[in-house]
């Protein structure tokens, strides 16, 4: 705002400038409230400062009243008027009371929960597993399966993937006919579950998708498979059997896949170091 703005230099009504010329002489000329007119006359700027004082106190008073609001965390588990509140659109993966399994089959997690979530540990921990590097060897791959599927569905299975992980399939991954890499070279081969949906369930069958990304590849010198990343979501229908939950069949699509990232690729030394020293997850859930 330029000076020539200003009211109080010559804009504006001429009875509030500050100076006029009295009798020739420049001189100070004083206003003082008229007996008349505004009832509040010298009294308006103290009210208005109280003013001021009553709109920061109610401030401060809703403040607190937020930061109250917000520190109630999750201590009452129904809204005000008794009602249940509205759980969120995404299922949490927060602690939720309820220990992880501690039993395992083989390496493998078991014992899972005979609920919803107990369903969805179990196809998270069946990813990471079934995306493995053990897959890519007879003897443990039939041991995975064993442990994961059904009875009826590990049989049926074992015959085919035996023929789909055959020795030309596993030579164009860098392997040999038993699913080893070469010497000085790191296979790998990894699933990391994103998230989890429930898409139905009772209390002896459930149908999860796992969203996950994956790692898969050789690393080392000379290799023509670089490890890259996959985006995938991997639906298991599964059954309570034996009192755990168990794979019935499965399918996988490619995606949902974000954009991908401008972090440069890493040397085939450094990501052969990270699988060595960075251990996958026992369980997912």
């Amino acid at each position: 705002m330029s000076f020539d703005d200003d009211p109080g230099r010559g804009g504006g009504d001429p009875a509030d400038d500050r100076f006029s010329t009295l009798g020739g002489t420049r001189q100070t000329r004083t206003r003082l409230p008229e007996s008349t007119g505004d009832p509040y006359g010298s009294t308006r700027r103290p009210q208005r400062g109280s003013r001021s004082l009553v709109m920061v106190v109610g401030v401060v008073v809703l403040l607190v009243a937020a930061i109250a609001f917000a520190n109630r965390g999750g201590d009452s588990g129904s809204s005000p008027d008794g009602q249940s509140p509205k759980k969120p659109d995404a299922q949490s993966t927060a602690a939720s009371g309820t220990k992880p399994v501690g039993g395992k089959q083989g390496g493998i997690a078991s014992g899972f929960a005979h609920d919803e979530q107990g369903a969805q540990s179990a196809a998270s921990n069946y990813a990471v597993v079934l995306g493995s590097t053990g897959m890519f060897q007879k003897d443990s791959r039939h041991r995975i399966v064993d442990a994961t599927y059904t009875s009826a569905a590990a049989a049926s299975l074992k015959g085919p993937q035996d023929g789909a992980y055959s020795a030309t399939f596993l030579k164009q991954l860098g392997l040999d006919a038993e699913g080893n890499p070469p010497q000085g070279n790191t296979f790998v081969s990894r699933t990391i579950p994103v998230g989890t949906k429930v898409q139905s369930y009772s209390s002896d069958s459930a149908k999860i998708a796992v969203w996950y990304t994956g790692l898969i590849g050789m690393s080392g010198p000379g290799s023509t498979d670089p490890v890259r990343t996959t985006w995938k979501t991997w639906t298991f229908d599964l059954r309570w059997s034996n009192n755990d939950w168990k794979i019935a069949t499965d399918t996988q699509v490619d995606g949902p896949a974000p954009v991908p990232g401008d972090v440069a690729a890493s040397s085939a030394d450094v990501i052969s170091k990270a699988v060595e020293e960075y251990g996958g997850f026992t369980y997912a859930r």
